[in-house]
């Protein structure tokens, strides 16, 4: 199985909503077979959907923030992510995560008694992920059938079909290992104030080139610092201007990568006042000098394009 080389650079709307459409409305389900070295920072970046999503980690660690929760995952371990909830995942170095994205209807439709009963519970209730290791009997099962899944993909002649019933089978497994009383609370204490960090991360976004104060960013959400800080913390495990700075790093390796402005246009375009600062903390994340990155994503879509050539 190929790597993903055509999407690894999540994109979102200002609510940090996904904005790629994973399969489509006759078969809403879609595979990634992920190398995280791949993705700038090695790092599958915050953002939320529509679709559950399972992810296994074939080789390497890779570590998860979802929600509230921070999570280390090994080799040989997996985890599902719910609905609508915020994540973010990266690897240090070398990590093949492997993951499937499908929406809520792909097991079941909307409007079914299957739907209701077995599937609207668990997107609904408070639950924002679980990890799957080999140690436990029913998440040892719950892994196999991941690689099923996985494997399933490289047939031809059944692959929706297979895929279906195994992701059923998933599912099924699932619910029969939900809390009951887990599944009846429901997720709307935490909607508000997830909200106001998206608030906070959307006016991040909309204004990254002005000259910002944590005073600035906490007001777009009516909270104070204090609050901005701890919300923050507990939602990206991060402050508001460190995220403002890494914000700035990847619009400027976008347009490092996409353009041919000059580096010091680059540094003042993406709100960075000191060209100096700006190279450093550039190396300190990318591990390469501005001119260096631009150089090698140059030299990147030379080798795609001369194998676009060769293909035709």
């Amino acid at each position: 199985m190929e790597f993903n080389t055509f999407y690894n650079k999540i994109q979102t709307d200002e609510t940090m909503m996904e904005t790629i459409q994973h399969g489509n409305s006759e078969y809403p389900f879609q595979l990634y077979y992920d190398d995280l070295a791949l993705f700038d920072f090695h790092c599958v970046e915050w953002h939320w959907h529509v679709e559950f999503e399972f992810v296994f980690v074939q080789e390497g660690t890779a570590t998860f923030w979802v929600g509230e929760k921070q999570l280390s995952l090994g080799q040989g371990t997996g985890i599902f992510i719910n609905s609508k909830i915020l994540h973010r995942y990266f690897s240090e170095g070398h990590a093949i995560v492997p993951n499937f994205v499908l929406k809520p209807t792909f097991l079941a439709s909307a409007d079914s008694l299957i739907y209701k009963k077995y599937i609207a519970p668990i997107q609904a209730c408070k639950v924002d992920c679980i990890v799957f290791c080999r140690e436990i009997k029913w998440q040892a099962e719950a892994l196999e059938l991941m690689q099923k899944i996985l494997k399933a993909q490289e047939s031809d002649k059944d692959r929706e079909l297979v895929t279906l019933f195994l992701t059923q089978e998933l599912w099924h497994l699932l619910y029969l290992h939900m809390d009951s009383e887990v599944l009846q609370k429901k997720r709307e204490n935490t909607a508000s104030s997830q909200g106001r960090t998206q608030l906070m991360m959307q006016y991040i976004h909309q204004n990254f080139r002005q000259n910002l104060t944590l005073e600035d960013i906490a007001g777009q959400a009516m909270v104070s610092k204090s609050t901005a800080l701890n919300l923050f913390r507990r939602y990206l495990h991060d402050t508001p201007v460190h995220y403002l700075v890494k914000y700035r790093l990847q619009e400027a390796a976008k347009l490092l990568a996409t353009t041919e402005k000059k580096i010091t246009v680059i540094s003042g375009e993406t709100g960075f006042e000191n060209m100096d600062y700006f190279c450093k903390t550039f190396k300190k994340y990318y591990g390469r000098t501005p001119t260096e990155y631009r150089r090698k994503k140059q030299m990147d879509t030379d080798d795609r394009e001369g194998i676009v050539q060769e293909v035709v």
